[in-house]
Parts: C-alpha cells; structure tokens; sequence
C-alpha cells in the first residue's frame, strides 16, 4: 500500500517532485565541483613540494645559518686563472669552478645522528653544488706604425721592436662565456630517498648501487636538451669526465638538479670531503612528524629541520590563491547553497501538505494514523531527495570533468622564509638547487572520490529527511475535521 501511494502520487506531482530535486541537485552538484577541486589543489601543491622534495621525504635538515656581530665570515670568491701563451693566440682556455650551494655544509657524520633519533625511519645525506664554467679565448692586438701595418704582437709588433712614435695597437682583446649548472651528489646506495625520486628515468638508467665511485652521470632531460647531452656521451666538470648512464624528467615539471653525480665524486670535485648539504629523512609515522623535528632540533644541534607544511607556506602565486578560495569561500558558498536548498524543499514540501489537506484528513478519517501520515510524506521526500543526489552527482560529475578536461594552468612561486638554508637561490628545505626559484606551472584537474560519491548520497538522503521533516510536522497536525470542512 505504502509504494503504489507513493508511486501514485510522484506521478501525479511530477512538477513539484522535479523543482524540489532540482533545488537539491544545485547545491550537491556545486559540493562535489568544490570537493573534487580542492582535491586538485592539494595534488597540485603535492607536485610543486615534490619539485622540493623527494618521494617518501617527510623532512630535510640543513645547516643552521650562523650569524654574528661582524656578519661572519663571507665565503671566498671564486677565482679563474688563465694562462698567457707566447704562441697559438686564438686557442680557446675554460676552468670550471665548484662550489657548494649556499656555502653551508654539515658533517655526513650528522646523517648518522639524525637516523639514530626517535621515529626515524631512513636518513640520507645529498651535497648541492654549482658549477661555474667560465671559457673562451685571448686575441692578441696587432700593432700598427703610422703608414704600414706591423706584425700581429705584443707591444713590440712582430719583430719585437720598439714602438716608433706615432704607432698604435689595432684589435686584440678577449671573448669568454659564463656557464652555470647546478650537480647534486646523490648517495647511490639508498635509492628510495632524495630529490633524484621525484624524477623518472626516461632514457638509460639510473645509478646502482655499487657505483659509489664512479664516474657516471645522470643528467636531467632539460638540460641534455638544452646541451644536446644524450646518454653515452660525456660531460666534464673539473677536468674529470663523467659518463651519461641516464636521462631523468622531472615529475613536477623543475628538476632538483642538471647534473646528478655519486656523492664522493662530487665531494671530490668541490673540495668538500665527508661534507653533505641537506639530510633528507623518512619518518616511521606520519603523524608523528612534528616530534620527529623537535627531537632531531634538540639532539642535532647547528641544523634547522624544514617538513612539507613549512614548505607549504612558501608556496604563493595563483595556486595559493585558487586554493584559498575553493578552501575557503568555496566551503562556504557550497554550505550555504546547500541550506537554502533544504530550506526550499522544506517549504516546498510543508506547502504541498497544506494543499493535500483534504487527502490527508480523508485518509485519517479512513484509519491511517498521523504516523503513517507523517511516514508517507517523509517517504516521498526522501525519494525526491535521491532524485536530487542522481541528478547532483550527474551535474557534479560533469563539472568536475569540465575542470579537468580545461585544466587551467596555475603558477607557483617558491621562496624562503621558513627557515634553514636551501643554498644560493634555492627554496628552503631544497638542495639548494637554482632552478627551483623558479616559477612552476602546474595544471589543475578535479578528481571526483568514492569519498564525495558518497557525501553526495549522504547530502541527498540529509535534504529529504530535512524536507519530509517539515512535511511530517505539518500532516501530523492534520485533522479529519479539516477535511470535512473542505468538501463542497
């Protein structure tokens, strides 16, 4: 009896039935666009830490910046020396020079330390260094008596005489190239931690385990590009010559790195011997990172201790804002979307009680009981509002797969201020690295969970309670006198 009534009646209030869900289906629709977009921010953002980060890292520790009254010691400028050549002008000289980014170093003794602490679950020190490259050639000047050309020379022309009065020096000079890159040394023997993960190997391979010391190289894919680099072939950094094993792309769109090198090579190479950059650490519960930072801040003394959610802070540009406002005034738009919708329904549903008086009194004077009313009327609403959550989940789908499928592109800008030392340019907590301070772009999607399916189910059984709730009350109250009133 209860579902041919109720079958008979959605039939018959078609029109009613289609505004009220139609008013649920707007407000379930927009909570899942909101939902599936704010999940695409924090995967958004989780690309842009990565572009910090390693895979697995759930921290870095730094050496702690040291200050002074006399503003410390500054690091010595790097110098290029060239050699002067009586012969052979025009022969091209370059030098590299090495350093470690930032000028800030901690003991690879202190990896140790910092595993040994509690809640730690790996530890792995990397060295961020910066190459400068600097090369080109001497032309030597040729000098020119009043009247005649003489020989290409110091200032003594060809045969080495002396300057007549009158006499001049034509042409000469230098003409040199600055080239920078950035290497990390990376620990070969521990594979699953350091910035190395956040890129996939699309050419080649990547280091094994045995070559601790040798002189292989991983190089990342923009800049092979950029220096036509393809794997066999050889970089050299320092007079030592590396061999490419491997291209690696940056999931994240920036790379930690352009050339990726062993750590003791590149030890050697920067003169830094048994000296890392940046601990790279894997705690054993997430949700116990914060005391993992504070007891590794009190036992490891001189090193600052920079999580994801420091990190997370430094992010700006539009992805912060775009986050901001689906966390935000998203949140809130949805909720009040959503509480006019029941509110709607409510009344849409206590007004259509108010013109079924007559039905419901005959009903009562019949034997129906104000429960069984009450009960009919919440059914229908409960029914409307799965109408709405059909259609809300339809809407929502096809919003969130618009999103997607624009994929609007977003900027992030990294920058410092969370403490510890990234290195020169580089972002805190980073290796230091240069191309990091760059702006990344990121594409936004709306992935749509099980999770908001299911809110959305929830959400439209909530609006047809809601809406019979209003109803029921107002049948309840309903008496058979009323009807009898109303009978011509």
């Amino acid at each position: 009896m209860f579902f041919t009534y109720l079958r008979r009646e959605l039939r018959r209030r078609r029109k009613a039935a289609l505004v009220v869900a139609s008013g649920l289906a707007l407000g379930i629709a927009l909570v899942i666009v909101v939902s599936s977009v704010s999940s695409g921010m924090g995967k958004a953002q989780e690309k842009v830490l990565q572009s910090l980060y390693g895979l697995g890292t759930d921290m870095t520790v730094t050496k702690a910046m040291e200050t002074s009254e006399g503003g410390g010691e500054r690091p010595e400028r790097p110098r290029f020396s060239f050699d002067a050549q009586a012969e052979g002008s025009g022969e091209e000289q370059s030098t590299d020079h090495v350093m470690v980014q930032g000028f800030q170093s901690l003991a690879d003794s202190t990896v140790d330390k910092v595993g040994e602490q509690s809640g730690v679950a790996d530890a792995v020190g990397g060295l961020s260094l910066q190459v400068v490259k600097v090369s080109g050639e001497f032309t030597r000047g040729r000098f020119q008596q009043d009247g005649q050309d003489g020989g290409q020379g110091g200032p003594g022309g060809a045969g080495g005489a002396e300057p007549s009065e009158g006499g001049r020096v034509q042409g000469g000079g230098a003409d040199f190239d600055v080239n920078s890159y950035s290497v990390y040394g990376t620990d070969v023997t521990e594979p699953e931690l350091g910035p190395l993960t956040s890129s996939r190997i699309t050419d080649g391979r990547t280091f094994k385990a045995s070559e601790t010391d040798a002189k292989v190289a991983v190089v990342d894919s923009a800049h092979a590009k950029e220096k036509e680099l393809e794997t066999g072939d050889t970089v050299t950094v320092k007079g030592t010559k590396f061999k490419i094993i491997g291209i690696a792309t940056a999931e994240s769109g920036d790379a930690a790195a352009d050339l990726y090198l062993p750590l003791k090579q590149a030890q050697t190479l920067a003169d830094a011997k048994d000296k890392v950059t940046t601990i790279y650490v894997r705690a054993t519960d997430s949700q116990q990172i914060d005391s993992v930072k504070s007891a590794i801040q009190k036992n490891v003394s001189g090193t600052t201790v920079t999580t994801s959610a420091d990190l997370a802070d430094t992010v700006s540009g539009s992805l912060s804002t775009a986050s901001s406002l689906a966390t935000g005034v998203g949140t809130w738009l949805s909720v009040a979307v959503l509480v006019t919708a029941f509110l709607v329904a409510g009344l849409l549903t206590s007004s259509a009680v108010s013109r079924r008086v007559r039905e419901f009194g005959t009903l009562k004077a019949l034997g129906w009981n104000s429960g069984r009313v009450t009960g009919q009327v919440v059914g229908e609403a409960v029914v409307h509002g799965l109408m709405g959550g059909v259609l809300g989940i339809a809407l929502g789908l096809a919003g969130a797969y618009a999103v997607t499928a624009i994929s609007p592109t977003l900027q992030a800008e990294l920058g410092g201020g969370a403490g510890g030392s990234g290195g020169m340019g580089g972002p805190v907590g980073g290796p230091g690295r240069e191309a990091a301070a760059k702006t990344l772009e990121v594409a936004l999607t709306a992935p749509v969970g099980l999770t908001t399916v299911a809110l959305a189910v929830g959400l439209a059984v909530a609006g047809g309670l809601v809406a019979g709730a209003f109803g029921g009350w107002r049948a309840s109250r309903l008496r058979p006198a009323d009807a009898l009133r109303r009978v011509a």
